[in-house]
């Protein structure tokens, strides 16, 4: 992402003191461990004991006990939930979703793109088999305008053959990347190349057509961003953020990472930003922003002819939705999948959970 890239100075931002933020800045993570482990033993528990027994109603012995026990499981939950939010956002090897800048041959814009298998850190320390584009998950983002002559050369290094389907572009049927109908598969070690004219603007998709269950869950998918020759007001915006979904063999994530490991989007006070919701998965993931609403102005890179404001948007496999959010209540916010299970457990927060940093 362009404009959405977490360099040192936005990490550092998460430091500052916000009105939501104080959660996230207090104790180490050695710390934090520490007092997780902690929580488990016995300790915690002779402190239940004194914090319990004079609550109404427990007036035996084996009521303290009891009341102890039980404050000290919610105590080590709670621990353990501190942690996972104090290490947001977490180091992780490999980004994805990196805007890719083509060459240019005689008015041609060339985007070069090899698909192989790699190793992608998903969170610290879980590491999935991953298909790739350019070696990241999701793949390099590709940005044109509206009009442009593209020429997309594939280079598979896989261990079977594959495809690309340019999703919502309106380009000729020869282009579509569906083997079997509009071309034959590329083999193991094969090239090919696509091009067309980029026709239609807006938020659009690319990924494997060609045992796509498979592929485009291992990762093989990115974001094709068209910019119109002639955009609308409400598109004029301080930044601009994609957010691609996706449910497969790397689990819940969102552009590639899974929570801690996702991106805060950091936006100033008075900040006019767009979200270009992509959802690459097999599931419906309705996203949620606390604290502000969203408004909607695209649906499949089709302006709508009401824009409508909600804080929960639907996203549906295949969907692209864009949203403009005014940043008007400064402070950290949770934003995430309202699916609870894709959002948190027991255990704490995980899979499609980031923030929305409005800073003062």
């Amino acid at each position: 992402m362009s404009d959405s890239s977490l360099t040192d100075s936005n990490i550092a931002v998460l430091e500052q003191p916000t009105s939501r933020r104080r959660f996230l800045r207090d104790a180490s993570v050695t710390a934090l461990v520490a007092g997780v482990a902690t929580a488990c033993k016995a300790a915690p528990a002779q402190r239940a004991r004194t914090a319990v027994a004079t609550m109404p109603g427990v007036t035996q012995a084996g009521d303290v006990a009891g009341a102890a026990a039980i404050r000290a499981a919610a105590d080590a939950m709670d621990a353990m939930h501190e942690a996972r939010m104090k290490a947001f956002p977490a180091k992780t090897a490999g980004k994805g979703c990196q805007v890719l800048d083509p060459r240019i041959e005689d008015g041609v814009k060339v985007f070069e793109l090899t698909a192989r298998k790699i190793k992608w850190e998903t969170e610290p320390g879980t590491i999935v088999d991953a298909w790739a584009y350019n070696g990241q998950v999701p793949g390099p983002q590709l940005r044109v305008r509206e009009g442009d002559r593209v020429r997309i050369v594939l280079h598979n290094q896989l261990p079977e053959s594959t495809s690309i389907h340019f999703h919502g572009l309106e380009i000729p049927n020869a282009q579509d990347g569906v083997p079997f109908v509009t071309q034959p598969p590329i083999k193991p070690g094969q090239s090919y190349t696509y091009e067309f004219t980029a026709a239609n603007s807006g938020s659009h998709m690319y990924h494997s057509h060609h045992d796509s269950t498979k592929q485009v869950g291992l990762g093989l998918l990115g974001a094709f961003i068209v910019a119109p020759k002639q955009p609308m007001a409400i598109e004029r915006v301080d930044k601009d953020f994609v957010l691609i979904l996706n449910d497969g063999m790397g689990g819940y994530t969102l552009n590639g990472k899974s929570f801690p490991a996702t991106e805060p989007l950091v936006a100033k006070l008075g900040d006019r930003i767009r979200i270009r919701f992509m959802n690459e998965g097999t599931m419906i993931h309705p996203m949620h922003l606390h604290g502000m609403h969203m408004t909607i102005i695209t649906k499949d890179g089709w302006p709508l002819p009401a824009p409508y404001r909600c804080d929960t948007l639907n996203v549906a496999p295949g969907d692209r939705w864009d949203a403009i959010i005014e940043c008007n209540n400064p402070g950290t916010w949770a934003f995430h999948c309202h699916i609870l299970p894709h959002a948190e457990s027991d255990h704490g927060m995980f899979g499609m959970v980031t923030a929305l940093v409005v800073q003062q």
